[in-house]
């Protein structure tokens, strides 16, 4: 480990928590360059959803650098992207009778983010985004601006503004109207609050500790946005792909974002790629107007083309919500025998264990690390155990891992 501690920044983080240098990879296992294997319950933060080195998307990448294909392109036209916008369109967006454009952004969520905003704000000529407690949406200074954790506001030197913050559903304890008080705020002239240009929201706030939206919760935005002239914008980056047990996390929860940022497991096979999807009549960009080097990632447009593959049917996403069901009903009789209080939460293959104290929740994850299972934390104050395998990983695998979290568990 002495070369990372010598040279690599001291804001390197997950590799505090699993100590060694890993060096292989197949689908839910890793392996270190001791040869000790892995189970991984973290697939890279939802990046890798169709698990490490996939074999058909591997094989799909070495044939376009063999043909000698366009690798970098910026944004223009390749074979690569036609081919990924005509199967996205047709796979995920027609099926759905959903009809946006499709905006490349730089390469990461938060550069989606920035897109989403800037773009809001030039729509409605407003300054203000309505945001919500324990919501995580980058860290470039406008998503930051919209992030919750106090660590990385105090990371950024300077004033993060713009911001309204609205306590998230359920924030409030059950049956609460969190949005009331805005509502009212809005309603009345004299509040000294304006309508903002957009609202920013994810219906499962992953970093923010597995808090799931409810359908009810999500109309009422939906409803205070049209009211007042805002857009709803769909922090989809963690929650799709597939994640659920459907494609978009939202799909059935009675919404229809305006703007809908995705990145993370759309690459297909962890290479990077952030996408904005746009209702048409909002896609006023002049050319040029948001601009970035890597927006034309075109081995991340082979590999996310393939990875469109798993959802011609429904077959894939139906063996999610298995997989989910099954993970579910294990993680409820887990923390039924547990000697210590424990809430769950999630759905489809996203799911989180409260420990109520950060302490606890990072003591499972070193005693699952010796057990040879990688899964992280996240929430206020890392106390929610995160619960995220490839959506591709074995039944066995699942089953192994979750048998070596229970002797955790239970062992507290």
């Amino acid at each position: 480990m002495t070369i990372f501690e010598r040279y690599e920044s001291n804001v390197r983080g997950y590799s505090r928590t699993w100590p060694v240098v890993f060096d292989k990879a197949l689908n839910a296992k890793q392996w270190d360059v001791d040869g000790n294997e892995y189970i991984d319950f973290f697939s890279g933060a939802g990046v890798l959803n169709f698990g490490h080195n996939n074999p058909k998307i591997r094989q799909a990448i070495i044939g376009y650098l063999e043909a000698e294909g366009v690798t970098h392109s910026l944004d223009m036209h390749s074979r690569s992207k036609e081919q990924f916008i005509e199967r996205f369109v047709e796979t995920i967006l027609k099926p759905r009778k959903m009809d946006y454009k499709l905006q490349f952004t730089g390469p990461t969520g938060t550069n989606v983010v920035e897109a989403a905003l800037k773009l809001a704000r030039k729509v409605t000529g407003r300054r203000d985004v309505v945001a919500f407690t324990d919501g995580f949406h980058g860290m470039t200074l406008g998503a930051l601006a919209c992030t919750g954790n106090q660590k990385f506001h105090q990371a950024a030197g300077v004033d993060l503004n713009n911001v309204i913050r609205v306590p998230f559903d359920g924030y409030l304890g059950e049956g609460v109207d969190t949005l009331e008080a805005l509502r009212r705020s809005l309603a009345d002239t004299s509040s000294g609050v304006n309508p903002p240009a957009a609202f920013i929201l994810e219906t499962i706030q992953a970093e923010g500790g597995i808090n799931v939206a409810s359908k009810e919760w999500l109309e009422a935005v939906q409803k205070l946005a049209k009211d007042y002239g805002s857009l709803l914008i769909v922090d989809d980056i963690q929650a799709a792909v597939g994640r659920t047990g459907s494609y978009f996390s939202f799909e059935n929860l009675g919404i229809e974002p305006d703007l809908i940022c995705l990145a993370k497991g759309i690459g297909g096979y962890g290479i990077p790629m952030g996408v904005l999807l746009i209702k048409p009549e909002l896609d006023q960009w002049q050319p040029g107007e948001h601009t970035g080097t890597f927006r034309g990632q075109n081995l991340s447009f082979v590999a996310g083309t393939a990875a469109l593959d798993y959802f011609e049917n429904d077959a894939f996403l139906s063996e999610v919500r298995r997989k989910g069901e099954f993970t579910e009903d294990r993680l409820a009789k887990m923390i039924q025998s547990a000697k210590v209080d424990i809430e769950l939460r999630g759905c489809g293959m996203i799911h989180g264990l409260d420990m109520s104290t950060g302490e606890q929740a990072a003591t499972v994850v070193a005693k699952a690390f010796e057990q040879n299972l990688i899964i992280p934390t996240c929430g206020p104050n890392g106390r929610v155990v995160k619960v995220m395998p490839p959506l591709t990983i074995e039944d066995e695998n699942l089953i192994e891992g979750l048998a070596r979290l229970e002797k955790v568990i239970t062992a507290l």
